[in-house]
């Protein structure tokens, strides 16, 4: 009976440890991935090429009062751009676009869930 048990079992546990060493395998790329990021991140900044991202958040929680929901550093164009995006209150999603160098507002797009009703004003 055990045999049978086995047998019968077999395939979906080695589908089950395959699955579970990708994930892992791909976690660690993630993570060697966000490492890179973080120190290409702390030498703009030692650099002077970014202001830090404590001074880029503190103006925009002047600006802009929400909650952060994901903050990323790219270079566009030959230039850092912080890409700032926020939960406002009402449930509005914003997206800020934000020149690294002097926290100059590059442009932003905000994007309301909220359902809309037949009739009422966008």
């Amino acid at each position: 009976m055990s045999s049978r048990i086995t047998t019968q079992w077999r395939p979906a546990l080695t589908s089950v440890v395959i699955l579970m060493t990708l994930v892992m395998l791909g976690t660690g790329v993630s993570y060697a991935a966000d490492n890179a990021d973080h120190d290409r991140a702390r030498q703009a900044v030692e650099a002077g090429d970014v202001l830090p991202l404590r001074t880029i958040l503190e103006r925009v929680e002047r600006e802009y009062p929400g909650q952060v929901m994901e903050v990323e550093l790219d270079r566009e164009k030959g230039e850092w751009v912080y890409e700032i995006k926020l939960l406002r209150k009402g449930g509005a999603l914003m997206k800020l676009k934000i020149h690294a160098r002097d926290g100059t507002i590059l442009g932003f797009k905000e994007k309301n869930d909220k359902p809309h009703r037949q009739g009422e004003p966008r």
